[in-house]
């Protein structure tokens, strides 16, 4: 009876899928959200890189669900880590290679980070993409030498203030022009560093809440007590 009833659904969807593939023009999609994005999103917010033109912009209410979703894993996995014992073990730091290796690399993760966070109207990227790697710098730091420790009270008020500056830049833009997160700053000449409006300082806002939310939540799991071997 299962192997029938098993059989019935799977040519049920199987008939669903025909169904559907066609009625779908295949090789001409019929992207009309996505083609007025492209029409519209150039001479509205004056970005080059649509991406962020539309998470900051158009779609900033779900930009800002997105960081708080961030902001509660990181909470979370930080209240079940917890603190380290202040008698336990830290694994031994790396060797020279490892050492080597993070010492050169965390310069260069650093200024590419910035690079992207700063460049996230412009070119592919964001503060996303380079608030990970901002946390990434720190990590590697973290692994080459386990014997080091951020401030995380820092990095709370990094994260705060950054997360702040994006509700207060969007209530403004909600209060002067009616619509959350609108450009309100003088679009510039598109392709060059200081245009699209409030834009660049929405991405330097979100690349600093993710990496600092991302390197507190790395400092910890880096932080837990190593295992007795």
């Amino acid at each position: 009876m299962r192997n029938i009833a098993s059989l019935v659904l799977t040519a049920g969807m199987a008939f669903l899928l025909l169904v559907i593939g066609a009625d779908l023009a295949l090789g001409y999609p019929d992207m009309r959200v996505g083609a007025e994005y492209l029409r519209i999103a150039g001479p509205e917010l004056g970005a080059a890189n649509i991406v962020t033109a539309i998470l900051a912009g158009y779609r900033g209410f779900d930009t800002l669900g997105e960081l708080s979703i961030l902001f509660a894993a990181a909470t979370a996995a930080s209240l079940v880590l917890g603190h380290r014992r202040a008698d336990a073990r830290r694994d031994p730091p790396g060797g020279l290679v490892l050492s080597a290796g993070a010492d050169l690399l965390f310069p260069l993760l650093l200024v590419v980070g910035i690079f992207i966070v700063v460049h996230g109207h412009l070119t592919p990227g964001g503060g996303f993409q380079g608030g990970v790697i901002l946390a990434a710098a720190f990590f590697v730091a973290l692994l080459a030498n386990p014997a080091r420790t951020l401030n995380h009270a820092l990095l709370g008020w990094i994260e705060g203030l950054a997360g702040a500056a994006f509700i207060l830049i969007g209530l403004w833009a909600l209060v002067e022009d009616g619509h959350f997160l609108t450009p309100l700053l003088p679009l510039g000449t598109m392709g060059e560093l200081v245009s699209a409006g409030t834009l660049p300082l929405l991405s330097v806002a979100i690349g600093l809440k993710v990496g600092a939310e991302l390197a507190g939540l790395l400092a910890h799991l880096a932080d837990t007590e190593a295992p007795d071997r």
